[in-house]
This record gives C-alpha cells, sequence and structure tokens, in this order.
C-alpha cells in the first residue's frame, strides 16, 4: 500500500485528471448523437444571440482607460470644447486664391444644410471677420506696400467694378494701353508683368488646355503666398460607433456634395479629407483591401495542411466543427460581458481559431496514432483521452493565464481581449474533449495504415541526445547573443507610421505636416483664464521645439493704428471706385467680340509705339491672343468667361471687404471664433506649434516633454501619442511579468517538480530572446499592433513545451519520431499560415503584426523541437 502511494505521488497530479478526461471523452463518444446535438442547439444559440446583439464599439479613444491621468486632461479639454471632438478636416487647394475661395465658400455653404449627417460646418480660416480684418494680420510695410499697388490699378479696378464682364476687362486694357502710348517707357514698366499674366492665360485658353488666372496677383504683382491656395473646411459629423467606419455616412455626403458641385472635376481644385474621422475609416478600409482574397487563400492553406496532419476529410471535418462551436459561444460570452467588442478584442475570433485549432490537431493525430496501434475506433477514442488530455488541460489553462494577465491593465482594449480570449481558451479545451469525440466517433473516420510520426526525424533525436551539451551551448551562445543586442530593439509608438501612406487622409496629413502653420500635431493646455493663457503663451514660445504659440489673444493684431491708416488712405481714394453707383448689364458675345477687337487695336498701338521694349513685347504678346479669342467661337469665349470672371468677382468683393477693416479687440471678436478658444466659465486654450518632423517620434518626443516641463495639464495629439506610449507598453510588461508568474506558478502545482517547471519555461524565454534579437536584426520596431503578437508568442509556446515535457514525463522516447511532433509541426504550420497570411496585408500595422507573428512562431518551433529534447534528455523512467 504504502509502494503505491509513494508512485502515485511521484507520478503527480496529472494522472487524476487524465482519468477524468479520459472519462469525459467516453462519455461523449458513447452518447455521440446527444452531444452532437446539444452542441448544435448551444452554437445556434449562441450564433443566434450574437447575431441580435452584435456590436461593436470602433471609438479607438475608449482603449484605454479613463483613470489614467493623460486620458483624464484628454477627456476634460473635450467636455471644455466638445466642438472640436472628432472632425473631419476638408482641405481645399486651388492652382489660385481665388479658386480656393470660391470652391471652399460654395461646398461650406452646401454642406450647412445637411444636418442629418453634420453637426456643424465652419471655416477656420475664412468669413466676414476674416475678409475684413485680414490685411491687419499682415506686417505694416506689406499692408502699405499692398495699399499701394492697389491705388496704381485704380484705373483697371474702377472699370472691371462697373463691367464685371470680359467686356469690362476688354475696356479696361483698350483703357490702359491708351495710357501707355502716351506715356515714357518708364512710366509703363509696372504694366509688363500683368500684360504677358494675362496675355499667357488667353494663349492658353485659345490652345484649349486647362487655365487658371490669379486676379490678385494681378492686382498686387508678387505670385500668391502658398498659404493663401489653401482652405480648410471643419466638420463635425454625426458618428455611428455601432458601425466599423463611424464616419462613413458624413463623409460620404461631403463626397456627395464635391461631385454635384463639381469640385471633382473643376481643373485647378482638389478636396480632400482628413482629420481623426477619415483617418480612422480609411484604415479599416486599407485593413479590408484585399482582406477576402488573402483569407481565400489562407483558408485553402489551412485546410491542405489539415489534410496533411490528419489525411481524413472526416476528421478534417470534426475539427472545423468543434472550432466553429468553441467560436460561437466564445463570441456570445464576449457579447455578454462588455455589450460590444473593441477596436483589439474583436481580434478574439483569429486568435481562437489560431490556437483553438491546436488542441483539434493535438486530439485527432493522438487518435491517428492510436488508430494505427489498434483499429478499433471506440477504443482509440477512450485512449486518446488519457493520452493527451492532461497535457491539453494544462495547454489551456496557461494559455488563458498569459490572456487573462491583461485583465488588471490599464489597455482596456487588450483587458476585454484577455478575458474574451482566455475564457476562449478554455471553452476551446472542453470542445475538444466533448464535442470533438462525438464527431470522430459519428463520422467514423478509416483507420491508419502507416505510422503517424515522423520516421526520417529518428538521426536527429539520436543527435540530439548524443550531443546534448553542444545543443545546450549553442542555445545558451544564441541567448547571450540575443540579449547583447537587445537593447537595440525599438518600439515606434507613432499611429501614424501604421497606415497606409497611399490613403487620402494619411497622405493629406502628411502634406499639412509639412507647414508648422498646418500641422496638425499641436498641443492644448487649458488655462484658468485669458491672462494666464497669455504669460502661458509667452513662456511656451521660449522654447526651441516649439515654432509658434496661439490664443485668442492672437487674433487681435498688432500697430493696427499704422495699418488702418493705411486702409482707410486706400479706401478713401479707391471706396467710390469699387462701389459704382451702376454696374453694366452682362454683354452679348458680339459686345464681347467688339471690345476684344478695340483692346487688341490700342494694344498693338503700344507695341508700335515703342518698339523693342519689354511693354511693347508684352503688348504685342495680348493682342495676339486676345485677336485669337475674337476670332475663335463663342464656346472658346465663354470658357474664357467661366476663367477670368467669377474668380473676379471674388477678388472685388474682398477687396470691398479689406478696405472697410476696423480695430479688432477682444470684445469686438466674432463669437464662433470666442467659442472655439474661451469657455463660458472663462477658462481660455492655448495651443502649441511645433517645430520639427512631427513624423521623427524623438523629436515628438521632445516636443512633448518640454512642453509638459511648463505646462503638466497639456493634452492633444502628441501628448496622447507619447503617453499612450507608456501606458501601453507599461501594460505588455506588467501583462507579462504576471503571465510569466502565474504560468510559472501553474505549472509549479501541475508539474510538482521544479525541473519539470523550470524545463518547460527555459524553451519560451529562449524563444521569446531570439524572436526580439531578430526584430533588431531586420529592423523591425515594436509597435501598437504587431505587440500583440507576444500573448499569442506565449500561449503556443507554452502549450507546445508542456506537450512535449509531458510526454517525456510518461517515459516517451524518440520525440521527434512521434505522433506528437507531427501534431506540434502540423499545428505550428497552420497557425502560422493564420496569423502569417497578415503579412500581404496593405495596411502596415497588420503586415508588421503578421511578420512578428511568423518570426515569433518559427522560433517557437525551433526551441520546441531542437532545444526542449536535448533539454529533457533521455525520458524519464518509472520511478525516477
Amino acid at each position: 500500500m504504502l509502494r503505491r502511494m509513494r508512485w502515485r505521488e511521484k507520478r503527480g497530479p496529472d494522472r487524476p485528471i487524465a482519468s477524468a478526461i479520459r472519462a469525459i471523452v467516453i462519455a461523449c463518444a458513447a452518447s455521440a448523437p446527444w452531444v452532437v446535438a446539444l452542441a448544435i442547439i448551444a452554437a445556434g444559440s449562441a450564433a443566434l444571440f450574437t447575431s441580435s446583439n452584435f456590436a461593436i464599439n470602433t471609438d479607438a479613444s475608449k482603449l484605454i482607460s479613463s483613470d489614467v491621468p493623460w486620458r483624464q486632461r484628454e477627456i476634460a479639454f473635450a467636455n471644455a470644447f466638445p466642438q472640436r471632438n472628432d472632425l473631419i478636416a476638408i482641405v481645399i487647394d486651388g492652382a489660385t486664391p481665388e479658386l480656393a475661395e470660391e470652391a471652399s465658400a460654395t461646398l461650406a455653404a452646401r454642406l450647412s444644410n445637411l444636418h442629418g449627417a453634420l453637426r456643424r460646418v465652419w471655416r477656420p480660416d475664412a468669413g466676414p471677420f476674416f475678409e475684413r480684418e485680414g490685411l491687419l494680420f499682415e506686417s505694416s510695410d506689406d499692408v502699405a506696400k499692398t495699399m499701394e499697388r492697389l491705388i496704381g490699378a485704380q484705373p483697371l479696378l474702377g472699370t472691371l467694378a462697373v463691367d464685371p464682364s470680359l467686356r469690362g476687362l476688354m475696356d479696361a486694357l483698350a483703357l490702359i494701353a491708351q495710357g501707355a502710348a502716351q506715356a515714357a517707357p518708364a512710366a509703363s514698366a509696372s504694366l509688363v508683368v500683368p500684360l504677358d499674366a494675362l496675355a499667357v492665360a488667353f494663349e492658353s485658353l485659345a490652345a484649349g488646355r486647362v487655365t487658371t488666372f490669379s486676379w490678385q496677383a494681378l492686382f498686387t504683382g508678387a505670385p500668391p503666398d502658398p498659404r493663401a491656395l489653401r482652405r480648410f473646411i471643419l466638420v463635425q459629423p454625426v458618428l455611428d460607433y455601432a458601425a466599423l467606419k463611424p464616419g462613413h455616412a458624413a463623409t460620404s455626403a461631403i463626397r456627395d456634395q464635391v461631385h454635384v458641385l463639381a469640385l471633382d472635376a473643376t481643373p485647378g481644385v482638389r478636396v480632400r479629407l482628413t482629420g481623426p474621422v477619415p483617418l480612422a475609416d480609411e484604415e479599416f478600409a486599407t485593413i479590408a483591401d484585399g482582406a477576402a482574397l488573402n483569407m481565400s487563400v489562407t483558408l485553402v492553406v489551412v485546410i491542405m495542411l489539415l489534410w496533411l496532419a490528419v489525411r481524413s476529410w472526416r476528421l478534417i471535418v470534426a475539427i472545423v466543427g468543434s472550432l466553429a462551436v468553441g467560436l460561437a459561444v466564445t463570441g456570445a460570452f464576449g457579447l455578454a460581458v462588455f455589450g460590444a467588442y473593441n477596436l483589439i478584442s474583436v481580434a478574439f475570433a483569429v486568435l481562437f481559431v489560431g490556437l483553438g485549432v491546436d488542441f483539434g490537431i493535438q486530439f485527432a493525430v493522438a487518435y491517428r496514432a492510436r488508430r494505427h496501434a489498434s483499429d478499433d475506433l471506440t477504443k482509440a477514442i477512450r485512449d486518446v483521452g488519457g493520452d493527451v488530455g492532461s497535457a491539453l488541460a494544462l495547454a489551456a489553462a496557461a494559455t488563458a493565464a498569459g490572456f487573462y494577465a491583461f485583465v488588471p491593465t490599464d489597455f482596456r482594449g487588450v483587458s476585454e481581449l484577455g478575458v474574451i480570449a482566455g475564457t476562449g481558451m478554455i471553452i476551446a479545451f472542453v470542445t475538444s474533449i466533448t464535442v470533438l469525440p462525438a464527431l470522430v466517433m459519428l463520422l467514423r473516420p478509416g483507420g491508419e495504415r502507416a505510422p503517424i510520426g515522423f520516421s526520417a526525424f529518428a538521426p536527429l533525436d539520436r543527435a540530439l541526445l548524443a550531443h546534448r551539451r553542444i545543443v545546450l551551448g549553442i542555445a545558451a551562445a544564441l541567448a547571450i547573443a540575443a540579449l547583447a543586442v537587445l537593447p537595440g530593439l525599438s518600439f515606434d509608438f507613432n499611429p501614424l507610421h501604421l497606415r497606409s501612406r497611399e490613403a487620402e487622409s494619411v497622405a493629406t496629413l502628411l502634406d499639412l505636416m509639412k507647414d508648422t502653420a498646418t500641422s496638425p500635431d499641436t498641443i492644448d493646455i487649458l488655462a484658468p483664464s485669458l491672462p494666464a493663457a497669455t504669460a502661458l503663451a509667452a513662456r511656451l514660445e521660449k522654447l526651441p521645439e516649439v515654432d509658434h504659440v496661439m490664443t485668442i489673444a492672437t487674433f487681435v493684431p498688432e500697430q493696427q493704428d499704422a495699418k488702418l491708416a493705411a486702409i482707410r488712405d486706400a479706401a478713401a481714394l479707391l471706396g467710390p471706385t469699387l462701389e459704382p453707383a451702376q454696374v453694366k448689364p452682362a454683354p452679348t458675345d458680339a459686345q464681347t467680340v467688339a471690345a476684344m477687337k478695340q483692346a487688341a487695336a490700342h494694344l498693338d498701338e503700344v507695341a508700335t509705339a515703342q518698339p523693342g521694349t519689354p511693354l511693347a513685347n508684352a503688348a504685342g504678346h495680348l493682342a495676339a491672343s486676345v485677336h485669337k479669342l475674337a476670332e475663335g467661337s463663342a464656346e472658346l469665349r465663354e470658357r474664357a468667361r467661366g476663367v477670368l470672371v467669377p474668380g473676379l468677382a471674388t477678388t472685388l468683393r474682398q477687396l470691398r471687404s479689406a478696405l472697410s477693416a476696423e480695430p479688432v479687440t477682444l470684445d469686438a471678436l466674432p463669437e464662433s471664433l470666442e467659442q472655439d478658444w474661451v469657455t463660458p466659465d472663462g477658462r481660455a486654450r492655448v495651443e502649441v506649434y511645433p517645430k520639427g518632423d512631427m513624423s521623427d517620434n524623438e523629436a515628438l518626443h521632445r516636443f512633448v516633454t518640454a512642453v509638459e516641463a511648463i505646462a503638466p495639464n497639456a493634452t492633444g495629439a502628441p501628448v496622447s501619442i507619447d503617453a499612450s506610449s507608456r501606458t501601453i507598453v507599461g501594460a505588455f510588461v506588467n501583462a507579462g511579468i504576471f503571465a510569466f508568474v502565474s504560468i510559472a506558478l501553474l505549472l509549479a502545482v501541475t508539474l510538482r517538480r521544479p525541473r519539470d517547471v523550470i524545463t518547460t519555461l527555459l524553451p519560451l524565454l529562449l524563444s521569446a530572446l531570439l524572436t526580439l534579437a531578430t526584430c533588431v536584426l531586420i529592423d523591425l520596431p515594436l509597435n501598437f499592433e504587431n505587440i500583440i503578437a507576444l500573448p499569442l508568442l506565449f500561449g503556443i509556446g507554452v502549450a507546445f513545451n508542456i506537450y512535449f515535457v509531458m510526454a517525456w514525463r510518461a517515459g516517451r522516447a524518440n520525440p521527434l519520431q512521434s505522433s506528437l511532433t507531427r501534431a506540434v509541426v502540423m499545428s505550428g504550420l497552420t497557425t502560422g499560415t493564420a496569423f502569417g497570411s497578415l503579412w500581404l496585408s496593405s495596411h502596415p500595422g497588420t503586415a508588421s503584426m503578421g511578420e512578428l507573428l511568423a518570426i515569433s512562431l518559427a522560433w517557437t518551433l525551433v526551441t520546441a523541437l531542437l532545444f526542449l529534447p536535448a533539454l529533457l534528455g533521455p525520458p524519464r523512467t518509472r520511478g525516477s
């Protein structure tokens, strides 16, 4: 009796577990029809529950706990300025300032009527205030020069104001030509550039080429500032977070209006969307791009690998059926617990299939080995539970513990994934010992004629045992080398680097980042009052990492008296000119042709009167192009009118507004502008613009660190990016430590031998080191997406190691020749194919995840198949 008790103690607790699982397998096989019927009912009920209650919260801001300090600051700022949350930025680029202004004004007006899809539409850089006061934001010298040029252009302006048409332009040219013919060449030199500009435009029109023309450049005599060629419309859409693309309805509505207004077909106009909403929506579109093809190819390859593993369509159906039941139940569990999936927890399905298929393959391959030994279906099913039951139970428990380790972290996205995936591992184990044997019993696959293992690996088995010290030495050397290069491992915390640069929203964002004035990577600070905001801005302006700082006080221009004096002087002269008592009616085509011929004749006189001078050349050039328009078709002249007249109307309106500028004070600022900078209770927003390339992680970190040193309550995209990296990395480090400790404790309780626990964990540590070292060598940084491969590495690695350790404890020799190695290899290849296919994704983040998964799985197989057998040594004999 005492001898039996000692033997049971030495065998450890795995025998009772194996016996219990064996009993469950036998019972399920004996009642196969009832088990399968109950599984179908459970899966159907779960699927019905899931389809009726399916929801996915695509709000990325909810992925990190709101209890984290930087998230609390983010939420507080969002509550202070709710109108600035979840925006769509419409970027309108025009070949001329007039085109950009016309397009943005027209589009904003149309969008303002779309109340169902859009909450708010406004133009942050335009409107009555900026049209009237815009010149005051220029330097005093620039304002004076602009006024001088406008006064010099008074004759042209007067004629165009009275007749804003193609005929009016020709009359103005005739008037200018008459004056130039009588003036000295030096006095008319300033006319050369505008005459040449008009000539080039007319020539292009006559040749049928796409033509644009800037009246602003004509009047000021200088090319427009590049910033004047870009306009913005900000839109706060109505979002549907239950959809994969919450802003799809809003962006579709915007694009529809762009098409209705023909802005997508207007030469010289480009309309693009960016901002948080389009960025998120297009990221999903990029991920989905080619996903169907990848999934189809992956499915075919996985089925082929399953065939190589089990060599029976009936066994494949049994494995897939068991997985389907487990997946349906796990999916319903996730919804029941959390009510909705998040952007990360929805990946439970991929993890379930990738890890759950391992349990099915292990069971099926063990069944095949037993079936080969004894061609008795019932006996093979009965025995397989005892063969692999305890190993499957321990692997499932260890994998679940690895996932549950993420539950206490602040990274809610992975925390919820941990609960669902961890529970899914338990469900997968249960279906593998209940539904799978019942399906095998019902489907009754044929017998096995040949051995199931890899007999070709016999030399390798012998070599690993004969040269254990060399193998272990090589493993130690690899571990030391990996540790040496590990300091070079980097973490790319910038989510922009995980997005496709081909997506419109990303390409537009990168374009905006080139200009410090339009960079979206700004930091926001909520000051208790405007005086406090002004003082804070002054301190921040001195930082070398800061380009400039804005508060609402920024919209009160400096040196207003001198600028207003220059504007008022010009207005006194130009006011009556730009506001004629009567405007001529639109001309007929015949009247336009007559005016063209008259203008051409006067221009020819200038060319004749001053031969060889730059003015004569310009006048002759313009006369020739005007002749072509006059002699061309009416359609050609209508096209010329379309190019010139709308921009002229816009320019005249803007000039009238600019010449009516008034002193600007804080109290005189528009209410809409004040709402964007000051809260109703008097708190003021400070916006800090970076200096340098914010796509460079080091530059972004320096910018955030410098600003936070002065303003610890800073928030905004750069702060969120920098702080979330610490939160997420901290979550994975803590979860990794907790997972390792919990798995070690689980193995200690189950295996009862410290050596067996260490032997199980050492290959896992080695594969982790080699995986991270490979990342350094191939320059693959960790990021927010591929870091999710690490818990998978824990799950797969510990499962494979447990299978071999449990077989070794049972005294099984020649592990590489056994059916177990066949199961591990095929399981690894199947899982690797399922996850490695992500490497083919056009989405950079998803592709990096697939790449890291493939690397980690490869090293896991290498350490399990080569290092672990050498570490284990000869199989343990009874009583040893």
